[in-house]
């Protein structure tokens, strides 16, 4: 198996985290970010404990200057991981709280990529770019929609991007979807949670709010999946694979419903 220098963003929880782990694990060279200074050390002391060729530092996807650091390093994969997620009704989301969410999901992980990108095809060097995209980017749920468009436009973006770099005669880029389902990370229910802090009191749908959040606790706690063995191991395949694929999913089950909901037109 050849050794891959990757470098992923958001790495410091949930899928992110473990996937770094995972991948130092069998032997990579890993350049994990973080956002908050507090997520450093557990990483760190994993490193350490386990003599893994890990750096870990800090990266906000949105401040330009922390975006050049990584020039500093040669990479063959980057994994654009870092994702923050809101909720509410779209009739009435402070639409401030929407862009928060597109500008950290989108033009912030889309600044690391072309910053990433300009060395891979100005040197003509192989590469490769994964995005995390979800699978509620491809059937949405109600209430979550900010999250979910971002992650719908994250396909979008990659597709482009992958038909795009094959036009360069030069470019060895390859471009790949993870698209992670439901997992008990902690994500969907601190997501889902964001919105009642102000849709029990100020909302068209204050009247049905508690029967709105019932449902949807139900629904979570069938769909939610631990461990995240599944997914870590799309991780994996997306790096080590000698031929990327366009997208990765998992859950299979879920990955399979949403596809023949698709089929049959939700």
């Amino acid at each position: 198996m050849e050794r891959k220098k990757v470098l992923i963003t958001g790495a410091g929880s949930g899928l992110g985290k473990e996937a770094a782990i995972s991948l130092a694990r069998r032997g990579h060279r890993i350049y994990a970010t973080v956002y908050y200074p507090s997520q450093m050390d557990p990483l760190i002391e994993i490193s350490q404990k386990e003599n893994l060729n890990m750096e870990v530092f800090l990266l906000d996807v949105q401040n330009p200057q922390d975006v050049q650091k990584v020039l500093q390093y040669d990479i063959d994969v980057l994994i654009l991981n870092s994702a923050i997620g809101d909720s509410g009704s779209l009739a009435e989301i402070d639409l401030e709280r929407i862009r928060q969410v597109f500008d950290t999901n989108l033009f912030g992980n889309f600044s690391v990529l072309q910053t990433a990108l300009k060395p891979m095809i100005e040197q003509k060097k192989k590469g490769r770019i994964i995005f995390l995209s979800s699978l509620a980017g491809r059937i949405p749920m109600p209430f979550l929609s900010p999250y979910c468009a971002s992650k719908a436009a994250i396909e979008i973006f990659a597709t482009c991007l992958r038909w795009e770099v094959s036009y360069l005669p030069d470019a060895k880029i390859e471009i790949g979807i993870i698209e992670p389902g439901a997992y008990a990370t902690g994500f969907n229910k601190e997501n889902n949670e964001k919105k009642y802090t102000w849709m029990k009191s100020n909302s068209y749908f204050s009247s049905v709010v508690y029967k709105i959040q019932k449902r949807e606790l139900r629904v979570w706690n069938f769909l939610e999946q631990k461990p995240y063995h599944s997914i870590i191991q799309k991780y994996i395949k997306a790096v080590e694979t000698k031929h990327l694929k366009p997208r990765y999913s998992a859950p299979w089950w879920q990955a399979f419903f949403i596809q023949l909901g698709r089929i049959f037109g939700m």
